[in-house]
């Protein structure tokens, strides 16, 4: 068994218009089920790990059907609460060249925004674990989901377990009362490793590059050194902070990269043209699973464990759904420059 690391959050029922349809064409719905958490428990399935996704389900069908969409794929579930309701659901319509994507949330009193202290064993959930997930969109779901995510960050602080955070901004989320900067604060805290892309830290922590004109062009090393920089002066306990570096053309074609930042090296990853998107949701969390990974595979190497993460998530827009269905032999192909698509027989 590969090394266990333990992701906590919430999966939904996913329903996609098919194709490119609008939601006022469709007659239909795809339903499969992602969530962000469940995304990079799939992803380190896949690459030959033993995660752990913790969460709350309903005893009924749907929360049966969510368990086995995970377990079919070698994710442990059986840390997860029942209990609830409702799964949360969330509807997708894809959008095409210069017409954006739309997601509708619809996930008001599922299971695990009803979530609450005390529910879940985590010295249970942690009993061998290595490393410690969450984003940004669990403590956006409700105050009691925040709570927990607190208890499990502090538990796994305890433990000396790697505590990673993917920052997740979702501004349709936050609703329950409290701004993401006033909650936000005290969980990063306890994070050795923090991922965002170039608006997270903005928009939750009001962080911009200093002394940084981002309008001359060619400066934007010096922009996420800034930011990185910024973010480790706040967050003390942070050992890397990782952006995500996306560039939309359009809805169909995105230029995909990333930086770490470590304190004293930014490492740059390659950039690639992803031309032909088929799903883009999960693209984050894809990249997170990759990192984790890198993290782990290549302890002593960032530059490869960064290219690793932006490879795989470059796979992830090829694949149909939330989750990254790649293996770790396609990701280290791309990542040796072999982007050819050919068929392999």
């Amino acid at each position: 068994m590969g090394k266990k690391v333990v992701t906590f959050g919430e999966i939904m029922l996913r329903l996609a218009t098919p194709g490119y349809l609008r939601f006022a064409q469709t007659d239909s719905f795809t339903a499969t089920y992602g969530g962000g958490e469940a995304n990079v428990a799939v992803s380190l399935a896949n690459y030959g790990f033993s995660p752990a996704f913790v969460t709350r389900l309903p005893k009924n069908d749907i929360g049966d059907a969510a368990l086995m969409s995970l377990r079919k794929y070698g994710v442990d579930t059986s840390y997860i609460a029942r209990g609830g309701d409702r799964v949360g659901i969330y509807f997708l319509e894809t959008g095409a060249v210069s017409r954006g994507s739309k997601v509708v949330y619809d996930r008001a009193n599922s299971a695990l925004a009803e979530i609450d202290t005390d529910m879940i064993d985590w010295d249970a959930v942690f009993d061998g674990a290595e490393w410690f997930h969450w984003t940004g969109i669990t403590p956006a779901v409700s105050e009691g989901a925040a709570r927990v995510c607190l208890e499990a960050i502090k538990k796994a602080n305890e433990k000396g377990i790697t505590v990673s955070t993917d920052l997740n901004y979702r501004k349709n989320l936050w609703k329950w009362g409290k701004k993401a900067g006033e909650v936000m604060v005290e969980l990063v805290e306890g994070c050795d490793i923090i991922l965002g892309n170039e608006e997270d830290a903005e928009k939750v922590f009001g962080i911009h590059p200093e002394g940084v004109d981002v309008t001359a062009g060619h400066v934007e090393g010096a922009a996420y050194k800034s930011v990185g920089t910024q973010l480790m002066e706040k967050f003390p306990r942070a050992k890397k902070i990782i952006i995500t570096l996306r560039g939309s053309i359009n809805a169909n074609h995105n230029s995909w990269s990333g930086v770490l930042w470590d304190g004293e090296t930014l490492y740059e990853a390659p950039t690639y043209q992803i031309t032909h998107i088929v799903d883009r949701v999960g693209g984050g969390d894809s990249f997170m699973g990759g990192l984790i990974c890198g993290l782990l595979t290549y302890p002593d190497d960032d530059q490869k464990a960064l290219n690793f993460a932006v490879a795989a998530s470059c796979l992830k827009h090829t694949i149909y759904g939330d989750f990254n269905l790649v293996t770790l032999d396609e990701v280290e192909k791309l990542m040796s420059g072999d982007a050819s698509g050919r068929v392999s027989r």
